[in-house]
């Protein structure tokens, strides 16, 4: 209890900081009101807690601030109930939970969100509204879930995004009005943001009004061009990827003259793009100078002179004149020329030969591979499917890397410019032929799920792999693609695989478990998304 002396020498309001010295120095240096010798530490006390009283209550309530606006109507139906439970579960796991390299015959449930998310989403159903914080943290967290989870949770995503700052890359990722930005038909606001506007809402505008109307966007960038930074500048150009047309070319022709070596070569990529521009019309012209047909010899063969110096022009227009360490000057100039220059203008050059032709034919003093790794940087960049038929070879043939493709990347990257049915019939092929060894990152570029014959080349290369008593820690990234993307209706297919095999003398020790385990798991997770679906498409509750 204070005592009445106490409360009568209370210090009044502002006198707090009094206290708090006296507290620091000590009563036997500095008494306080009220007090002496020995009830000095008391008496201070006893004026503390009268001051911290009447500063409390002497608080006046702040205004009320405005309570946030209600949140956005989502017109899309609910999910049903079992679908709903479903997607709790999905969002209440949490990565890295699997003890150690063996996971058991659970499945891993972290790796099934992004295919209901895709599913829930064709379907058009809308979040529950109190599945969205776990939704939104789930996209923090992994930024491959965004554009699903984004899409998914709708409208109502923006508005807790501007409620709670760790939501904010919604609001960054968003194109239409829900991020702020202003339509692009509003000439005066945009113009004004681009002027103004922190460096993100101007890259964040530059896209989505790229996306509407690519000229507007063209002619704003230009307008400041001149002066903005050099790292601002890159971001801004790499923005014209999106809708890159003929159009864009003058703008790009004079960014081959920036002051900054990365805006000029990002310039001459996306030229080089364009098979119709003037810069693909030169480096054509070039690299004809290096390859050429060589009629003299018995058999045609082509025969390479690589360049001998990287001149002005060619640095203008995008040749990086310092090769790597470790790689020949001549052959990395080379490399960069015909990869620049239009696939469509060697048939004209080579004899009227189609790119297959061309492909097949010998190349002297061995820079085959240096010609046609570039071919295959070429018909990436220019989305030519023909030119990637031809490089990418039969899927069965003696030489496993493909007639062109040097490595495994430029394998993938010539896939992804073929249509999906005929991507999965080649890896399906490769796969019967080569096994799953180099398989991984190829069957990466495959729609999901995988077409029938693609996934019953996976499974039987896996029996196989099983069979021969191989090694079975080496397929497991195979195994957990298949369980992502194999068809749900292979499940019943799968069960002659569960028993546990006998061993061969040469096995790995529990190789056999192993596997069994790992196919048991793998028709599990296949009838789980079986499952998955089947709820998506339940009956909606009345």
């Amino acid at each position: 209890m204070i005592r009445t002396s106490a409360l009568e020498e209370a210090p009044a309001s502002g006198a707090w900081e009094e206290l708090v010295t006296t507290a620091l120095l000590g009563t036997d240096r500095r008494a306080p009101r009220g007090g002496a010798g020995g009830e000095a530490p008391a008496a201070l006390l006893d004026a503390a807690a009268l001051a911290a009283v009447r500063r409390r209550a002497g608080l006046l309530p702040a205004p009320a601030a405005a309570g946030p606006a209600p949140a956005p109507a989502d017109p899309r139906p609910s999910l049903p109930a079992a679908a709903a439970r479903r997607l709790a579960m999905l969002l209440a796991e949490r990565p890295g939970t699997g003890a150690g390299g063996r996971r058991g015959m659970a499945p891993d449930l972290v790796e099934l969100l992004p295919q209901w998310l895709a599913a829930a989403n064709a379907r058009g159903f809308a979040a529950p509204p109190q599945a969205l914080p776990a939704l939104l943290d789930a996209a923090r967290g992994r930024s491959d879930l965004r554009p699903a989870a984004l899409a998914f949770a709708g409208p109502r995503a923006l508005w807790l995004a501007r409620l709670n700052g760790d939501w904010r890359f919604a609001l960054r990722a968003a194109t239409d009005g829900g991020s702020g930005l202003p339509g692009p038909e509003d000439a005066e606001a945009v113009r004004q943001l681009w002027e103004e506007g922190l460096f993100a809402e101007r890259v964040a505008l530059l896209t989505a009004v790229r996306a509407h109307r690519p000229a507007a966007a063209r002619e704003l960038l230009a307008a400041t061009w001149p002066a903005e930074r050099a790292e601002d500048r890159l971001m801004f150009l790499d923005s014209l990827r999106s809708g890159l047309g003929p159009d864009d070319e003058a703008f790009l022709e004079q960014a081959l003259s920036d002051r900054s070596r990365n805006v000029r070569a990002t310039a001459a990529e996306l030229l080089s793009a364009l098979p119709g521009s003037a810069l693909a019309a030169r480096m054509a012209d070039r690299a004809g100078v290096c390859v050429a047909l060589d009629r003299t010899l018995p058999e045609p063969a082509l025969v390479v002179e690589a360049p001998h110096e990287c001149d002005a022009g060619m640095e203008r227009d995008g040749v990086a004149a310092k090769a790597p360490a470790g790689r020949g000057e001549r052959s990395w100039w080379l490399g960069q020329l015909v990869e620049a220059a239009p696939l469509r203008s060697w048939p004209a050059r080579l004899g009227g030969r189609t790119p297959r032709e061309i492909v097949a034919l010998p190349v002297a003093d061995d820079w085959r591979a240096e010609l046609h790794a570039a071919w295959c940087r070429a018909a990436v960049r220019q989305r030519d499917a023909e030119w990637a038929r031809a490089l990418l070879g039969a899927p069965a043939a003696r030489d496993a890397n493909g007639p062109g493709a040097v490595s495994l990347a430029e394998r993938a990257g010539l896939l992804g410019t073929l249509d999906s049915a005929e991507r999965a019939d080649w890896v399906a092929g490769f796969i019967a032929a080569h096994g799953l060894s180099e398989a991984f990152q190829l069957l990466g570029v495959c729609a999901v799920p995988w077409t029938a014959p693609l996934g019953r080349a996976v499974v039987d290369a896996l029996n196989i792999a099983r069979d021969a008593g191989s090694y079975p820690w080496s397929f497991s990234g195979v195994m957990g693609l298949a369980e992502r993307c194999l068809d749900p209706a292979e499940a019943n297919r799968l069960d002659g695989l569960l028993a546990v095999p006998e061993e061969p003398e040469d096995a790995s020790p529990g190789a056999g478990g192993y596997w069994s385990e790992a196919f048991q798991r793998l028709v599990t997770t296949l009838r789980l998304r079986s499952a998955m679906l089947e709820e998506l498409d339940a009956a909606p509750p009345g």
